[in-house]
């Protein structure tokens, strides 16, 4: 029996289908099978469009940013889908990255990242994205941090660094 384009869309759809619970709950693994931490990062009502906030994510060595945009962003949070968070560090060297004019600047090298397509970069010496935190919003609008999608700049994985003391 031949396999038609159309079975082989169906089936490819029923079997996405059927895996996106299993992909879903692995997303919030990190490599080494444990789970992410969720923090509480900050409540979507004191949230102003275009002001980010920073916090640490997702240990106290990774600065990161929360910020709601003025329409909907790629993997957004939120009602509006316009809530979203990013690593601090820049992709290309490792510098702090800063908000300047709607997106994330790197001040050594350049590099540009628009926050709205996923911390995608648009200019300058970074060659990968930002890493993307991903968000919940609960009930009671606070934001949390459940994972992170990407590699945070000098780390080998996405595995957390053991500490030292």
């Amino acid at each position: 029996m031949a396999l038609t384009r159309r079975a082989l869309v169906q089936t490819s759809v029923v079997a996405g289908a059927l895996a996106d619970p299993v992909i879903g709950r692995a997303a919030l693994l990190m490599p080494d099978g444990k789970p992410w931490p969720s923090v509480k990062i900050g409540k979507v009502a004191k949230l102003e469009p275009g002001k980010p906030v920073a916090f640490h994510y997702p240990d106290d060595q990774s600065p990161a940013w929360l910020l709601k945009l003025t329409a909907p962003g790629y993997d957004g949070a939120g009602a509006g889908k316009d809530i979203v968070a990013f690593s601090g560090i820049c992709t290309h060297m490792g510098c702090p990255v800063e908000f300047r004019g709607e997106r994330f600047v790197c001040p050594c090298h350049k590099s540009m990242f628009d926050p709205a397509r996923n911390g995608q970069i648009y200019q300058g010496l970074a060659s990968d994205y930002l890493p993307q935190v991903t968000l919940r919003v609960d009930s009671a609008g606070d934001i949390h941090a459940v994972a992170m999608s990407g590699l945070i700049w000098g780390r080998a994985s996405d595995m957390m660094p053991k500490s030292t003391g």
